[in-house]
């Protein structure tokens, strides 16, 4: 009798890899990028006279990949809240919980031609959401010491998200809407340029990133590019707009060369090249559409279709890694 109980005894149940709970929060990065490659082709197709499907498709193909990972996210909460708190308060996968409100910010842009009434409402909800993560994460940047090694690009994210307020909103219906959008660049404006100094000296005075880490690099660009969206929606396009341009490509080209490595595996963390890119991109037709010269917009163009190729591919394998079930292993995730 106690030999058969010891053998229908059922083993241990050992938690699977393969699980939602291995989410990470770092994906929501994707939607940043798609969106991104959507308004980019809107920017293009308006000054090339090429197709706008495309860029639709793509802008769609954001839509639902948000509401996809919302719905998963709220699950892994629900059933793992012990993950989501410890991913929250990480030290650098954290500061990417500010990609989901960038995500509403730039879906509301997205939106906004084909339904005036709800891309103001996901804009508004976006920018409230903002604010709450950009005033958490600099409340803790004030008051919670960090480590050094820990001040990465995506500190950049919660912190100077406020940019993309006045570049999606600026042009807003609503008679406060132009304050908020002050509001928001003034925050995103000076946090920026405290948190790129910071940032700058960690990666001089501390070990280089590991080779999974290095696209997280390119997020450093976002700031000038973003900035320069942002301030060109507040202002015309001045030498204070080309500065910003200017030193985005600059940078894109020093950092460009240290990101796109054979060593560097394809994970998760490639997402973070996207946005940075796209916006990078709308910036350039923006300044060579108002400055003019063909040399400019051929490089509008080059860049336009980098920014379309990287995203495809990075679509591409990021759903292989959903196909094949490796999405959930928590190494090939971040």
């Amino acid at each position: 009798m106690t030999t058969n109980a010891a053998a229908t005894k059922r083993p241990p149940r050992i938690p699977s890899r393969h699980s939602i709970r291995q989410l990470p929060i770092n994906l929501f990065a994707s939607v940043m990028g798609v969106t991104g490659l959507s308004l980019a082709w809107r920017e293009a197709a308006s000054l090339l006279a090429i197709p706008a499907l495309p860029g639709e498709i793509f802008g769609w193909a954001g839509v639902a990949i948000f509401i996809a990972l919302a719905v998963s996210y709220v699950a892994k909460l629900v059933r793992h809240p012990a993950a989501v708190h410890a991913e929250f308060h990480h030290p650098v996968m954290g500061n990417f919980f500010g990609t989901i409100a960038i995500s509403l910010l730039l879906l509301s842009a997205f939106i906004f031609p084909h339904n005036a009434i709800v891309g103001e409402g996901v804009w508004i909800f976006g920018t409230l959401l903002t604010f709450v993560i950009s005033y958490g994460a600099v409340q803790k940047f004030l008051t919670a010491p960090q480590k050094g090694e820990t001040t990465l690009p995506p500190l950049i994210l919660p912190g100077v998200a406020t940019l993309d307020i006045p570049v999606t909103g600026a042009f807003m219906p609503f008679g406060w809407a132009h304050e908020v959008v002050l509001f928001a660049f003034a925050v995103g404006a000076v946090m920026a340029l405290v948190l790129v100094v910071l940032i700058f000296q960690r990666l001089r005075h501390f070990e280089s990133l590991p080779p999974a880490s290095r696209p997280m690099l390119i997020m450093l660009v976002a700031p000038f590019a973003v900035g320069f969206l942002a301030y060109t929606n507040l202002n015309e396009i001045d030498m204070l707009a080309a500065v910003l341009l200017y030193f985005g490509w600059f940078l894109m080209l020093v950092l460009a060369p240290v990101v796109f490595r054979v060593e560097n595996s394809f994970g998760i963390a490639w997402w973070a090249i996207s946005f940075p890119l796209a916006a990078l991109s709308i910036a350039s037709f923006r300044y060579a559409e108002a400055v003019g010269g063909a040399f400019l917009m051929r490089m509008s163009v080059l860049l336009f279709v980098v920014v379309a190729v990287s995203v495809s591919v990075l679509l591409i394998r990021t759903l292989h890694l959903v196909v094949g079930g490796r999405l959930w292993r928590l190494e090939g995730a971040r």
